[in-house]
């Protein structure tokens, strides 16, 4: 079978050999045995096999390998906002499980009635309605039924290099490669994608931010004002990639979604839940979108969950089943969401975001002064990214170098992942103190001089 190489995005792709040359250096003979087991037993897919290593146990901001070594988890699946095993959420999830540990969809059950609540209390605008499911991908393809049925359209518009989930549906709004072609596809039809923002390493070729949104925000209006079939607009509010909105961007793009009519649905996945210093990534442009999606750490980082917050206007799906799932109000996850959003509150967990990661990134711009090959550095709260490049005029990708860096600082503690192939990213728990923060950064100053 004949093997291609597929455009680098949110993922690293481990397509060199690098990964198996840290293994056969730093992993002992019987984590090797259980990798190779687990490569016996699951199906090959990029991204996840062959596996990096083998993980122990879990907490706050540690994990630990099956050889009792430690390590700052600074990826984690953006699921550990409140850190890996919070004990307020683990003895919520037990006192559930004695009361009722399931409820059928067609009842009623209060742990799934006030996370309904909960969330319609501290979200953006108006957005007070609610459906959970277990995952966000298929919160996403929801949220796109919704957009259906509230606009009688059927395409979407999304952007390229977004990752919206794996179903059939959330592939087709993505922009990566790895999930949208060769086996995926064809995908859903009608899905469409625009050149998303980005100041540093622009698509359409600007030189600021500001320019590089007034460039996207035009692209999407010219999109929008052929094509009269477009139901809704998805996108992240921050990249997770990462980069940030310029300011005004999400105003102006709100206002061309209200002028064709369309819904703009805001993918808060990864980003959500305090991760940039608010609650919700949109707070910090004052746009409140039509849908909003959550998932990820709405569990706590232990049991799966994910949320649709609509308009009360959206709702007008009554007739059909478009969001029914076995565990859609599941009194076990729905209180692990409640308990999480009640530590991120009054654990100042989002403030807590905000105040280390702007340290963070003055750290960040000091490394950014002394090292030649770090090209640009940026971020809000704790989704931060260092750019990697081989030369700082041409602004080219250094990947190798990027790679090297990941596991020099494997070995010094500090699990991470790159994305776009040579941006180091950086997304720790919100519980992670500043001194956590330096140490981490100082692992990766270390590395990138290490050349």
């Amino acid at each position: 079978m004949m093997l291609r190489a597929v455009a680098e995005s949110e993922s690293d792709t481990n397509l060199t050999d690098r990964r198996a040359a840290w293994q056969a250096r730093a992993l002992d003979g019987d984590t090797r045995h259980l990798l190779a087991r687990d490569a016996d037993a699951f199906l090959h897919q990029s991204v996840s096999t062959p596996c990096l290593n083998g993980i122990a146990k879990a907490e706050g901001i540690w994990i630990e390998d099956v050889a009792g070594r430690r390590y700052m988890d600074f990826h984690g699946n953006n699921v550990h906002h409140i850190g890996y095993g919070h004990p307020r959420v683990k003895r919520a999830i037990a006192e559930q499980m004695d009361s009722l540990p399931f409820a059928p969809r067609r009842y009623a059950c209060r742990p799934a009635l006030e996370l309904a609540e909960k969330l319609a209390a501290i979200a953006p605008g108006t957005l007070s309605k609610v459906l959970f499911t277990t995952g966000g991908s298929d919160a996403i393809e929801v949220a796109v039924k919704l957009a259906r049925t509230a606009t009688g359209r059927h395409k979407t518009l999304s952007f390229w290099d977004a990752f919206h989930g794996a179903g059939f549906g959330a592939s087709a709004l993505s922009g990566e490669v790895l999930f949208r072609s060769g086996p995926a596809a064809p995908l859903v039809a009608g899905a469409m994608q625009v050149a998303p923002f980005g100041g540093y390493r622009c698509p359409y070729g600007t030189a600021s931010p500001q320019e590089s949104g007034a460039a996207c925000a035009r692209m999407i209006d010219y999109v929008l004002s052929h094509d009269t079939d477009v139901a809704c607009f998805v996108a992240e509010p921050t990249r997770a990639v990462p980069y940030l909105p310029p300011q005004g961007f999400w105003a102006e793009v709100r206002r061309i979604c209200d002028r064709h009519g369309v819904l703009l649905i805001f993918d808060e996945i990864p980003t959500g839940l305090g991760k940039t210093g608010r609650m919700f990534a949109c707070d910090h442009d004052g746009v409140a979108p039509d849908i909003l999606v959550l998932g990820k750490a709405l569990g706590g980082g232990i049991l799966p969950i994910a949320a649709v917050i609509a308009r009360p206007e959206l709702d007008l799906g009554g007739a059909w089943a478009f969001g029914h799932y076995t565990h859609e109000k599941n009194p076990v996850t729905t209180r692990a969401a409640l308990e999480t959003i009640a530590v991120i509150e009054d654990e100042d967990l989002a403030g807590n975001a905000a105040r280390v990661g702007t340290a963070a990134l003055a750290r960040m711009e000091d490394m950014k002064a002394r090292h030649p090959a770090i090209g640009d550095v940026r971020g809000r709260g704790l989704v931060l990214g260092i750019e990697l490049v081989r030369d700082r005029d041409t602004k080219e990708p250094d990947g190798d170098l990027a790679e090297a860096v990941l596991y020099r600082c494997l070995d010094a503690g500090l699990s991470f992942k790159t994305t776009m192939g040579n941006v180091l990213t950086l997304t720790p728990p919100l519980v992670v103190t500043e001194s956590e923060m330096m140490g981490a950064l100082a692992i990766i100053d270390a590395a990138i001089a290490a050349g």
